[in-house]
């Protein structure tokens, strides 16, 4: 058994009121967070030199879902709609998407990839994808497998 003010199995949280499995959690998702962060400006970078790290996260989700309205894009990155404009605007100049008409309401549009945008993001995807294929290498598919289902569970409930 551990002394008092450590943290034993019966009170994680010790005479701090610190629970070490919270704070554990907390501390290893910040260095994850950081990392994916610099990861995607990387990422973006290399779809095109130009791009914001904000904008693979853009390209990721319209492959996912296909065309989609600006308005919904603000709404599913939790951004506003001058921020998504603007970032919808550099992408549209660079030729990496396009908008058109809304079949359902002529007054909005739909923003697509276009080839070349999908074409520069899935090489940059894929790239990605053999990087974890390295990196994880080691694992089991099991355990590779489990990390994905917690990570969507993780995900699924910050949205819930």
């Amino acid at each position: 058994m551990h002394e008092s003010g450590t943290g034993s199995e019966t009170d994680p949280t010790g005479d701090s009121g610190v629970d070490h499995v919270f704070l554990a959690l907390e501390r290893e998702l910040a260095v994850f967070l950081r990392r994916a962060r610099a990861s995607s400006g990387e990422m973006a970078r290399e779809v095109h030199p130009e791009l914001e790290p904000a904008a693979y996260g853009l390209f990721v989700r319209l492959e996912e879902v296909g065309q989609q309205r600006a308005t919904e894009l603000a709404g599913y990155f939790g951004v506003g709609k001058a921020t998504m404009s603007r970032q919808l605007r550099a992408l549209e100049e660079l030729g990496l998407v396009a908008r058109e008409p809304d079949p359902a309401d002529g007054r909005a549009s739909l923003v697509r990839l276009t080839d070349e945008g999908l074409a520069r993001f899935r090489r940059v995807r894929d790239a990605r994808r053999d990087s974890y294929v390295s990196k994880l290498a080691g694992w089991d598919r099991g355990e590779i497998a489990e990390l994905a289902r917690l990570l969507h569970q993780l995900n699924a409930r910050a949205e819930g």
